[in-house]
């Protein structure tokens, strides 16, 4: 589980953060919504250390990051998965050199434990006879796979996906989606997603935190979302005809 505590995080004169406090669950796709400029992608950044908060703390199984040594911090990270807006593959590499690049940075596998770890990846995002193809080669859904077999490679208890449907079509996004919460729920991994998607807010939103104006304006689940009486949810859930259609 992770927990942000009265989180505040100000730019400047910019206030971005107020007094957020949230619990991430563990073998739950934990999402963060909320309309651009909301805080939604600063609170991530809080919680995975690009940014500290001024005030508050982030807690990873109730053990606050501000307080770990640089040895325990360098130990957390590793146990964190990234899956980047765009899948963030190294162009120059192939699928298998991607995957294996955190177990050659973080780990002393041997090449064949590695090719085992990487081939047991790609089997998990439902990938074959990929491993020697660049990503130039490879459509948006299939980097996007690729790019979740490398987040986690390394096991990681922790797995932050940063608009993981980005540029995805809506078919291929719902794939995405499920493979992520099939991952979470497989491996109890503690999943955000920072997503301002709603269908899949509707497919996977097992606990949703929506950010409004810096704030922590509502939470709940996929189930709840559409019966909130909170008016800036609705204003922005209910923004798409689709959406109008589902509230009537």
């Amino acid at each position: 589980m992770i927990e942000v505590k009265n989180i505040h995080k100000t730019f400047g004169d910019n206030h971005v953060l107020k007094d957020v406090s949230f619990s991430f669950q563990s073998g739950k796709t934990n999402l963060v919504i909320g309309a651009s400029g909301s805080g939604k992608t600063t609170l991530i950044k809080c919680m995975v250390g690009l940014h500290s908060p001024d005030s508050g703390s982030v807690l990873f199984n109730e053990s606050s990051f501000d307080e770990l040594v640089e040895k325990e911090r360098r130990k957390l990270r590793k146990e964190i998965g990234m899956l980047f807006q765009g899948g963030a593959l190294f162009d120059y590499l192939t699928v298998e050199e991607n995957i294996a690049f955190p177990l050659n940075m973080f780990t002393t596998m041997s090449d064949e434990e590695k090719k085992d770890r990487v081939n047991f990846c790609l089997k998990r995002v439902n990938l074959n006879n990929v491993n020697a193809l660049y990503p130039a080669e490879l459509s948006g859904g299939m980097m996007k796979r690729v790019a979740i077999a490398r987040a986690i490679s390394m096991k990681p208890k922790y797995l932050f996906c940063d608009e993981p449907n980005s540029g995805l079509d809506p078919q291929t996004a719902i794939i995405i989606d499920n493979l992520i919460q099939e991952i979470t729920q497989e491996y109890n991994i503690t999943t955000v997603v920072n997503t301002h998607d709603m269908n899949s807010v509707m497919e996977i939103g097992d606990n949703i935190a929506f950010i409004h104006q810096g704030q922590l304006a509502w939470e709940g689940d996929k189930d709840s979302i559409v019966s909130s009486t909170t008016k800036e949810l609705n204003d922005f859930v209910f923004a798409s005809k689709l959406f109008k259609k589902l509230k009537k």
